[in-house]
């Protein structure tokens, strides 16, 4: 995802998509730690933060509580229009 450019992703219906993670502390399993995550996903289906839940069950220590998220679309269809000319202001 990573090779095309932010536009790019809005312009394909990416949006910004903010996780916060509660996990347990891997020394210490009765304390929880946050994390906050951030990237362009597309919803409802999330599949850049669920790959990333998946990295995190498999590849780190600390066991998940709860994660939350909001998604935030920053462009929508009805915010461009096409323009056919141009004025020029001297």
């Amino acid at each position: 995802m990573r090779d095309n450019s932010e536009m790019d992703l809005m312009l394909r219906g990416y949006g910004l998509t903010t996780a916060k993670i509660l996990y347990h502390y891997p020394d210490h399993p009765h304390l929880l730690q946050s994390f906050v995550w951030q990237d362009y996903d597309i919803a409802p289906k999330f599949p850049v933060l669920i790959r990333f839940i998946e990295f995190w069950k498999t590849r780190l220590d600390g066991p998940l509580h709860s994660v939350t998220y909001t998604h935030h679309k920053l462009i929508a269809p009805n915010e461009w229009r096409k323009v056919d000319g141009e004025f020029l202001v001297h």
